[in-house]
């Protein structure tokens, strides 16, 4: 129990652990201020059976005493109680939501492989439920368990000073409850493991069904989707179940264990009132403290059976953190020229061969167009050029320098980029364009919007820039994220350009607009293109054609032509298309 409640403690950054370790002492304090509510008892219950047995007047300061004392304990215990509750969820919930950001940092520098071979559930669950369930579960569990376990243990070291036996007793019932409590937290291990395997796979399930939905309603899928995603939703269901199922009937022994030791407390001090070796005083005292020492005992017992969730938690979170990131702890490298060049560059995924030795050079301010059969490696070129992966063999260069010897950021700094699947978020579209400078003035949003011609839609909208975007951009038509991902480059002004298919899948009434904007977005930079188009790819510095990760053709538009290879037949079958009409 201690084992899983300090390893969440030195998961915690060290401003919340230290928040953490303060509650636990002030908390002990608390337990001193709840203590002293049997001292108050026993001077009221002494006076009055003093004043019944003796036959004396009742002596006024006794009331004034235990009062007294009593204000002590109330108060007090109020004070401490607050102070430790507030630095637990401030421990808590700023402990989990700073490991949140921890993990989106270091997800940051994480090799893009990580992304294809791990769920996005998986991702998901930990930051969302895992950290949420462990923000919530750790401040009640630290509160409850730890306080349940001080009250009880003063209590009980109070009781020696009254009476040895009792107190034996007591302590004799708080072994066999912690026993018993023991016994709940391993039956719900394996559960817990379970339960957390469960939430993951429901989240990538929904996740799945809702990113498919189109295509899950185009092939009328929608009951076999469905009833997977069900599946997935009824064994989680089973599981939440199972586990209360474990934890009831070992809680309710628990709970009658705490009662019994109370029974038990209060039959003894019976019996030795009974034989003169307790007086009626002391007697009256352990009757009123059998019925208040577990309570919160049992308060804490309950909880301690999601110790276990925590340390699950903390394990799933470490092992994201655990994964080793890109070198990225380079230098921040002032560039004389932005030349680009690869050297015997090869890399796989897992043991599929995807780039094979390609040597290039890009020289700086010039346009580069990558041609070539779909999962011939022109993306994965791409990626690496800008450090998505680590290459296994070979060197890229930026101005000279390999790559890996810049920061992450520094080298970030360098590449913008316009993808054929544009991700926006959800937020306005002034906060989409300004995603790469985020402090940047309105004047420089609207500016960035016109040269990426999307002002005028914009504007057209309820409310302007303020508009916000639905998730993913899922309410704007494709032509429209295009231009506002443009916009995004243009805002950022990096001096490289990278446009992977940025105009494959654009209607006629946006493609005007939409090449405008990558014309003003690639003045001035060094351009390098993914295209299938021939009027994007024609005027190119230089064509690569690049088909099972190796370099087939290079050179300039009609050079290749000349040649009659595989850019040719790419080129005579985009005619082809073009000119094909119903």
């Amino acid at each position: 129990m201690f084992e899983s409640l300090f390893r969440f403690f030195r998961f915690c950054d060290e401003e919340n652990r230290k928040k953490f370790y303060g509650s636990i002492i002030v908390g002990i304090f608390n337990s001193l201020f709840m203590a002293f509510r049997i001292c108050a008892v026993a001077v009221m219950l002494r006076g009055v059976i003093a004043t019944a047995v003796n036959k004396v007047p009742f002596d006024p300061k006794t009331i004034w005493i235990s009062f007294a004392i009593m204000c002590v304990s109330v108060i007090g215990g109020i004070i401490t109680r607050k102070v430790t509750a507030m630095w637990q969820c401030e421990g808590g919930y700023r402990a989990c939501a700073k490991k949140r950001i921890q993990i989106a940092e270091h997800l940051r520098y994480l090799p893009m492989g990580y992304f294809n071979q791990n769920s996005l559930g998986e991702i998901t669950s930990v930051t969302t439920n895992t950290m949420e369930n462990m923000g919530d579960i750790a401040t009640r569990a630290v509160m409850m368990v730890f306080q349940g376990l001080l009250d009880t243990s003063l209590i009980i070291i109070i009781l020696f000073f009254f009476d040895w036996r009792i107190a034996l007793i007591a302590l004799a019932g708080f072994g066999l409850f912690e026993f018993v409590n023991l016994f709940m937290r391993l039956s719900v291990k394996n559960v817990s493991a379970d339960k957390m395997r469960d939430d993951t796979d429901e989240i990538g399930k929904v996740l799945e069904y809702i990113q498919g939905i189109a295509e899950v309603k185009a092939y009328n899928l929608a009951g076999k989707r469905s009833k997977e995603l069900n599946e997935v939703i009824n064994r989680r269901k089973n599981t939440l179940i199972k586990m209360e199922m474990k934890c009831i009937p070992v809680s309710n022994l628990q709970s009658l264990v705490a009662k019994l030791s109370g029974v038990a407390m209060l039959i003894a001090s019976l019996y030795f009132y009974l034989n003169n070796s307790m007086n009626l005083a002391d007697c009256s005292t352990m009757l009123v403290c059998s019925f208040m020492l577990f309570n919160a005992l049992e308060a804490g017992g309950n909880y301690s059976a999601l110790l276990r969730t925590i340390d699950l938690g903390v394990t799933k979170a470490s092992a994201i953190l655990a994964i080793p990131t890109m070198d990225i702890e380079g230098k921040d490298i002032k560039l004389s020229n932005r030349d680009i060049e690869t050297c015997n560059v090869d890399f796989a995924y897992d043991t599929k061969k995807i780039i094979d030795n390609i040597s290039l050079k890009i020289p700086e301010n010039t346009t580069t167009a990558i041609v070539g059969p779909s999962g011939g490696g022109k993306t994965t070129f791409c990626h690496l050029l800008c450090r998505f992966w680590d290459v296994d063999n070979g060197t890229v260069s930026l101005g000279g320098n390999n790559v890996k010897d810049f920061s992450m950021d520094s080298l970030m700094k360098n590449f913008s980029f316009v993808f054929q699947n544009v991700y926006l978020f959800h937020d306005s579209i002034a906060n989409n364009i300004r995603f790469g400078e985020p402090d940047a003035p309105m004047e420089k949003v609207i500016e960035a919007a016109k040269k990426a011609c999307c002002h005028d839609f914009i504007m057209s909208l309820p409310k302007g820039y303020d508009t916000i975007i639905g998730e993913a951009g899922t309410n704007l038509s494709g032509g429209e994220r295009q231009r506002i991902s443009i916009a995004r480059a243009i805002m950022k002004n990096s001096p490289v350009i990278i446009l992977d298919e940025a105009t494959a899948n654009v209607d006629p009434e946006n493609e005007r607009d939409l090449m405008n904007a990558v014309k003003e977005l690639t003045i001035n930079k060094t351009v390098i293109m993914i295209a299938h188009r021939l009027k994007t790819v024609r005027n190119a510095d230089q064509i690569i054609v690049i088909d099972k990760g190796k370099i087939a053709e290079q050179g300039k538009h009609q050079e290749l032509i000349d040649k009659g290879g595989i850019y040719r037949k790419f080129i005579d079958s985009r005619k082809e298309a073009v000119s094909w009409k119903l």
